[in-house]
Parts: structure tokens; C-alpha cells; sequence
């Protein structure tokens, strides 16, 4: 059908007219991918869910963007407004708004000191790493409530005592 009055099938947008590209970026912010079972098991998370939904994004003309961020300093951190490992943002929200941390072995191991890492709820659960379930059920969201991202890059930043006691301990044992 070749119907001019109608949206057009030339994949640029309706009767020529360019449409803004959607974009979707995903931040994936560790301390430490060799160690850490918490940043591991994310990481391995976040790529299954990102293998369950990027076809469909992408076919809904979504562009992904994943940056993935190995927070090495404290000048990183900073920069980043980290403040706790494992971190995952869409658009520049954390997906678990409320951050809660236990004690992690792996990373107090690598400084030498007691650290703690994230633990994420999701539906009134407590995981050691992000589930599947969350991160997409946070991509959606992020692709359907056009949440304000301005907001999560406001405020004050101050680095956490946990991640200073972290970053110092690398230096000592350097």
C-alpha cells in the first residue's frame, strides 16, 4: 500500500520527518570483576537481562548504551557519585533507590580491611547481587515512565566511609 496520507514505511519516521533517537543507558559500576562474587554475579545479571530485552528495544528504536565502570580510585568515585559496589543506573538512576550493604569477604580480602558491598531488595527480598527480574522490570520502567533524570545527578556527594576505607586499604597494601 502506498498511501501518502498515512505514516510511511521508510523507517525514518512518518512521511519523512526524522524521529529523535530513544536512548537507554545503562551504567554498571564494581570495584572488582576478579574477586567479588556480588559485581560478578551482577554483571552476569545485567548481560542475561540485556540478551532478554535488546531485540526488543531495539526494535522499538531504542539505542543501548552499556558502560561498564571499574571504579579504581577514590577521584573515580567521586566523579562517578558511587556509593556502593555493585551499582547499576538506567539513564542515571540507581535501579534500588535504597542502598543497603553487608559485610563482603572478596573485597575486604583485596584491601585488607572490613568492607562492605550492596545487597539489593526486590519485592521485599534480600539478594547478593541484583536478579534478572530487577534490571529488566527496571529497563522497562525506565522506557515507560520517561523518569527525570536530572534529579539523580543533583545534591550533595560525599564518599561513603566504607569506599574511603576500601581505596585506602589498596593503597597500603601497593
Amino acid at each position: 500500500m502506498n498511501d501518502k496520507s498515512g505514516c510511511c514505511s521508510c523507517g525514518t519516521g512518518c512521511c519523512g520527518q526524522e524521529q529523535a533517537k530513544k536512548q537507554i543507558v545503562i551504567d554498571f559500576l564494581y570495584l572488582d570483576l576478579s574477586a567479588c562474587k556480588r559485581c560478578q554475579g551482577a554483571e552476569t545479571n545485567l548481560d542475561k537481562a540485556l540478551g532478554e530485552v535488546s531485540g526488543l528495544l531495539k526494535a522499538a528504536g531504542f539505542d543501548i548504551t552499556v558502560n561498564k565502570i571499574n571504579i579504581t580510585s577514590k577521584e573515580m568515585a567521586e566523579k562517578h557519585r558511587f556509593v556502593s559496589s555493585p551499582t547499576i543506573r538506567i539513564n542515571g538512576v540507581d535501579i534500588d533507590l535504597e542502598v543497603k550493604e553487608t559485610a563482603c569477604t572478596e573485597c575486604g580480602d583485596l584491601c585488607g580491611d572490613s568492607v562492605d558491598c550492596r545487597v539489593w531488595t526486590y519485592e521485599g527480598v534480600e539478594y547478593s547481587e541484583p536478579p534478572k527480574a530487577m534490571i529488566i522490570n527496571a529497563i522497562i520502567s525506565a522506557v515507560y515512565n520517561k523518569q527525570d533524570t536530572t534529579s539523580a545527578r543533583k545534591g550533595e556527594y560525599r564518599l561513603p566511609d566504607n569506599l574511603k576505607r576500601f581505596f585506602d586499604g589498596l593503597e597500603k597494601k601497593a
